[in-house]
Parts: structure tokens; C-alpha cells; sequence
């Protein structure tokens, strides 16, 4: 990774601007922009350059360098009181590669992955305060494809719209080694619109990292995530598998609060309560969660199947109805029309939360993936991890969690 080095390459930026050619989890390449709490910056190529006349550039990659990964970025050393005015990468074959710099002037990012084993030419022009010019240019080539990679995976899909609580979380198999995750963050780029802040946070294996604002998304937020891992190196000898995209929608407010001293559910939508339920959570034996979830999958209906439980009371085989689920440990939301009479009474569950068949019916025609979920007063706490767990932490405690600092109020613009 290269670096614009140099007291005028941040203020560069705001000139500046690209678009980015994503390609999604198998769908279409599409045009996108992307921050990180921030705004687009301006474009990085020149329609009419003036002639050079300051001394040459030093650009990264090196001229001559080979082995270079896909995820390679274009980076030069500036003189003082210039500013970048225009990038290009063009590949052997002529084809020219879209990016844009990064906000803090680090480095210009291809929109796409390079391809594997291909020679480009980068060049680089700066433009003075006087109008006088400076450019750099490096020929480099790209590494063979690697034979040993992760495996990663982005619970968004293009043109969904979620609920207010839904978190970018992003897996990888295995997981990021502690002394990689900085380098990997700085290729996990969200854009917000209208914008918002942001943060993200590593579980303890490295195996999952969410994003999340202080708070809740507002209503009608556009969330365009590009996780650019294609070619990365990693310390282990690994390398990224592919680049993921999705641009998704957040939808209407729609919160469930679940208390357990009450046994009942209060449903808000849009700040207002709309509803309350009866509900039955798990007994002491199975108790539920504590914790703010949020709704991961919905099932019109399913079959429990929990015979492979060392307990043998905990042994059963159910068909379900409107199941919603909460916890990667099997924690629902769902119909239980055979615990209606200690719904708002007792708790009788193996952990889920029970509620009548009119209602759970109800809830199911009203509820996203990403809605949140909040049980209180119960003998478990969620544990970190056991679903999309991002908001069972404070603002605090979550930014804690990151591979790089974090501004107070949320992360900085990285483009």
C-alpha cells in the first residue's frame, strides 16, 4: 500500500473524486461511492493536465516491482504545497482502472481488484499553488493467483431493506489474525446516506466484524458496503478470496421489548407502542437471553429438531410456525399455541419466546431482518457472538473492539 506523503495531499482531497465499479455477491457490477462516515471525494483523472515542469514523482508501487498483490493501491511522495490533481492505472492491454483516493491522502484505491498476473502503469500528477506540475509514473505486476485463501462471507443483499438494528457483519474462515485485522479494516468501506457515523468491531477469533452507528440507522438510510479483501496478504500465507458488495435500504422502526419480570412484549413502531403480547421465555433450566438481538432469519414455518441434545428432556421434534430467529443457539421468536395459557404467566420455553398464534402471525407480517429485539430480567446474559450481537454493547465498549482508533462519535472519512 502506497502513501500520497506531504502538506498538502489531505486537502488534495476534497478536489478530487472517482467512481467505483463494484461487483456484488454474485450479482451485476454496478457504480457506487464510498465512505466511511464521510463524503465522495472528487474525481482522480485530468481532462486537460498542464504541462509538467516540477521534478518527478516517487510512486508505489516501485517502478519494476512484481509480485504485487490485487489489492494493491497507488501511492506517491509529494513536495510541499502540492496537492494530487489526477491518477491513472492502465493495464497492459490498454483497459484503465477506476478508483479514488482515500480521504486522508494515504493512497488512490482501484474500484475493482486488479487482475492476477498483469502489468500496469500507474502515473501520478501534483499541481502547486504557482499551477506549476509535478507527475510520477511506476510499471508493476501483479502476483500469480495464490493457491491458499479464506473464505469470507456478507450478510447484506442488493436492494433488501432491513430494520434499524442491522449491522454490516462480515465472516472469514478461518478468522483474521490479530495483527492483520488493521490492514483488513482499512478495506471495509461503508457509506452512509444521509451520512452517519460509524465503527467497527472484531469478535475474539477474528471469524466475524460488525459495523454499527452510535445508534439505530435512521428510517429510509441507504447503506452501500464494499469489503475489498480480493488479494489481501495475510500473515499467515493466506490471502482475501474476492472483493463483496450490496447497496440496501433501512426500513420503517420497528422494535420488540421483551420483559421478563412482566412476562409481556411491547411492540413500538416508528417511537409509538402499537401493541403489547403475552410471553413466555425459558425456564430456569433453558432460560432466554438478555441482551438487544436483532432478527437474523424468518421461517413461515419449520421443524425444531433437537434430538441431538445431551439433556433427554430437552429432546423433541416440533413443527413451528412464524419462527424468527434470534440467536445462532436456536433462540425464536414463534408461535406456541401449546403454551398459550401460561403465556403472560410463566415461563415454559426451552429458551424462545413464545407467543400465541394470532400474534406470532402478526408479528411476522410486520417484522425485517435487522429489527431489533431487547429482552430484559432474565438469568442469561447473550453471549458475544451467539447472533448478530453488535448492539448488546454500549457505544463505548463496542469501539473498543476496533483493529484501528476511533474518533469519538465514530469513525473518520477513509473516503
Amino acid at each position: 500500500m502506497g502513501r500520497f506523503a506531504g502538506a498538502g495531499a489531505v486537502l488534495g482531497v476534497l478536489s478530487l473524486m472517482a467512481s467505483l465499479g463494484l461487483t456484488g455477491c454474485g450479482g451485476d457490477r454496478e457504480q457506487a461511492r464510498f465512505v466511511e462516515g464521510g463524503s465522495p471525494t472528487a474525481r482522480t483523472t485530468s481532462d486537460a493536465p498542464a504541462e509538467v515542469s516540477g521534478p518527478p514523482l516517487t510512486v508505489s508501487p516501485t517502478d519494476g516491482a512484481t509480485n504485487r498483490p490485487v489489492s494493491a493501491e497507488i501511492g506517491a511522495t509529494l513536495p510541499d504545497g502540492t496537492t494530487v490533481s489526477g491518477v491513472t492505472l492502465t493495464a497492459d492491454d490498454g483497459k484503465q482502472v477506476e478508483g479514488r483516493l482515500r480521504a486522508d491522502g494515504s493512497s488512490w484505491v482501484p474500484s475493482a481488484p486488479l487482475e492476477y498476473g498483469t502489468r500496469y502503469t500507474a502515473t501520478v500528477t501534483a499541481t502547486a499553488a504557482d499551477g506549476g506540475t509535478s507527475e510520477g509514473s511506476s510499471s508493476f505486476t501483479t502476483m500469480a493467483k495464490p493457491k491458499s485463501m479464506i473464505s469470507s462471507g456478507l450478510y447484506l443483499f442488493d436492494d433488501k431493506v432491513y430494520g434499524v438494528a442491522m449491522p454490516v457483519v462480515v465472516e472469514f474462515h478461518p478468522g483474521i489474525p490479530k495483527k492483520d485485522r488493521a490492514a483488513v479494516q482499512k478495506r471495509m468501506f461503508v457509506q452512509t446516506d444521509p451520512p452517519q457515523p460509524g465503527a467497527w468491531h472484531w469478535l475474539g477469533g477474528g471469524t466475524q466484524a460488525y459495523y454499527r452507528a452510535p445508534k439505530y440507522w435512521k428510517p429510509g438510510t441507504t447503506l452501500s458496503v464494499r469489503i475489498a479483501l480480493a488479494g489481501i496478504p495475510l500473515s499467515n500465507g493466506r490471502h482475501g478470496n474476492v472483493d463483496r458488495a450490496a447497496t440496501v435500504k433501512i426500513g420503517s422502526a420497528f422494535e420488540m421489548k421483551v420483559d421478563n419480570a412482566a412476562k409481556k412484549m411491547t411492540v413500538y413502531e416508528n417511537g409509538q407502542v402499537i401493541r403489547t403480547l403475552p410471553v413466555s421465555l425459558g425456564k430456569k433450566s433453558t432460560p432466554s437471553s438478555s441482551g438487544t438481538m436483532v432478527v437474523m432469519e424468518k421461517k413461515k414455518s419449520t421443524v425444531f429438531d433437537t434430538r441431538d441434545e445431551p439433556d433427554p428432556e430437552n429432546r423433541y421434534v416440533t413443527e413451528i410456525d412464524f419462527a424468527q430467529r434470534l440467536t445462532w443457539g436456536g433462540e425464536y421468536i414463534h408461535a406456541a399455541p401449546w403454551s398459550e395459557g401460561d403465556q403472560g404467566r410463566r415461563n415454559v420455553s426451552h429458551g424462545c419466546v413464545n407467543v400465541s398464534t394470532a400474534h406470532a402471525r402478526w408479528l411476522f407480517g410486520k417484522t425485517k431482518i435487522g429489527d431489533p429485539v431487547t429482552v430484559t430480567g432474565t438469568e442469561r446474559r447473550l453471549a458475544a457472538g451467539n447472533g448478530w450481537t453488535a448492539w448488546s454493547l454500549s457505544w463505548p465498549e463496542f469501539v473498543k473492539g476496533s483493529a484501528l482508533p476511533v474518533p469519538e462519535g465514530g469513525a473518520s472519512p477513509t473516503f
